[in-house]
């Protein structure tokens, strides 16, 4: 008779987070050989989840989220979290994908590191059962925290997993996973925040400005929202300064072949992302705008070196005052 070890193989999504991880743990206990997969889009990484395969030893397949989750934001079926976070129908397209990916590899089934009503909205009983069914692979899909809480699956019926070494978790509190943690020997884990730019208030307040005008469009457009202060110009228009040394690199090395790059002469600053459709009053304003933010006297006129595939040329303004670029900062 074959045993687990021999029959049992599991994809298991990996946010980097420790419940997840210690879904890979509570599978490996019963000699299933489980491989993570994580995703990536411009709203969240997939470093963590990197690192913590790497602490558990097991290979980690990256899938790039980015079309799926862009697609997500128009009108999601189950409507938006506190932000602009489609996380039902989200984790739904998320499971799918992975439960391509455990076909292709010839996986058994796929597992997750939910528990039951530890978030109210997504990861409440009916949410879960939605993902599950919307997903096409809810009788291949375990969650094995939560697992002798929620409906048997399949794959417990068959024997595949053992569902009496499974976990019976539920609600907010942490206590149980740290317990298990140390059982595990899980020592470096972050905290439980989400990871998402999608819950986060400031880039939100930029993406619902970048859905408003019509700029929802790219994959490009939406790794910038992460950088730097954005100054809307006029309704087809933006300008965005770098807030700091790496957001400058970002914004040179984000730059498309005619799009205009300024810095202030002479004075430590900012640099300054221009699209190359500007008009040449837009241009001065951006050039304000960049000389507000750098080291240079606010009181007298400064010379902004505007850089581009076309040319390199240099104008003179006087420095924005904090009202004027406050009614433009997004």
């Amino acid at each position: 008779m074959t045993t687990l070890a021999e029959r049992a193989y599991a994809l298991s999504l990996l946010s980097g987070g420790l419940d997840s991880a210690l879904a890979v743990c509570v599978l490996r206990e019963q000699g299933i050989v489980v491989h993570g997969v994580c995703f990536e889009s411009p709203f969240f990484s997939g470093e963590a989840a990197r690192r913590v395969a790497a602490s558990l030893d097991i290979p980690l397949h990256t899938l790039d989220f980015s079309s799926e989750i862009i697609g997500l934001l128009d009108k999601p079926r189950h409507g938006f979290g506190s932000r602009m976070n489609p996380c039902i129908d989200c984790h739904a397209a998320m499971i799918r994908r992975a439960g391509q990916l455990m076909e292709e590899l010839g996986f058994h089934f796929l597992a997750t590191g939910e528990v039951l009503d530890q978030r109210p909205m997504s990861q409440n009983r009916r949410s879960l059962d939605i993902v599950a069914k919307e997903s096409g692979y809810g009788d291949r899909l375990i969650r094995p925290l939560s697992a002798r809480l929620l409906q048997e699956t399949r794959l417990e019926h068959e024997g595949r997993v053992d569902r009496t070494r499974l976990l019976a978790l539920r609600g907010r509190v942490r206590k149980p996973q740290m317990r298990l943690a140390e059982t595990y020997g899980l020592r470096d884990y972050p905290s439980p925040a989400g990871g998402c730019r999608l819950t986060e208030p400031n880039f939100c307040k930029r993406l619902k400005d970048l859905q408003d005008h019509g700029e929802l469009n790219g994959k490009r457009s939406l790794e910038l929202l992460c950088h730097g202060r954005h100054f809307r110009l006029d309704d087809r228009l933006k300008a965005i300064v770098g807030r700091n040394e790496h957001d400058n690199a970002v914004l040179e090395g984000g730059a498309e072949l005619y799009d205009l790059i300024l810095k202030v002469e002479g004075f430590p600053g900012p640099t300054c992302l221009l699209p190359f459709t500007a008009r040449e009053d837009q241009v001065a304003e951006a050039a304000a705008i960049c000389a507000r933010y750098s080291d240079c006297p606010k009181d007298r006129d400064i010379e902004v070196r505007i850089r581009s595939a076309r040319d390199v040329r240099k104008i003179s303004v006087r420095p924005a005052d904090r009202d004027r670029t406050d009614r433009m900062l997004i």
